[in-house]
């Protein structure tokens, strides 16, 4: 019986930061993010854990992103 091996990766998607200067601050486009997560399943990526987080750029504007680990398994 063969164990599975698996590799991980992890990603933070965020919106440009343009959006945080003009507007105050800025928002994940779920379109966007749904497809950088469709082209990251097409080569193998399952998502682990995903977390929502408020990153602070130039001291006053506010960008949202999301962490996430994604992992796939490894070909022995």
């Amino acid at each position: 019986m063969t164990q599975q091996k698996y590799e991980y990766k992890v990603a933070i998607y965020r919106e440009p930061l343009l959006g945080s200067i003009f507007l105050g601050g800025s928002r994940v486009d779920p379109v966007r993010y749904t497809e950088f997560l469709n082209k990251n399943a097409e080569e193998g990526w399952e998502v682990t854990t995903m977390e929502r987080e408020l990153r602070r750029e130039l001291l006053f504007f506010k960008r949202e992103a999301f962490l996430t680990i994604m992992k796939r398994e490894i070909s022995a």
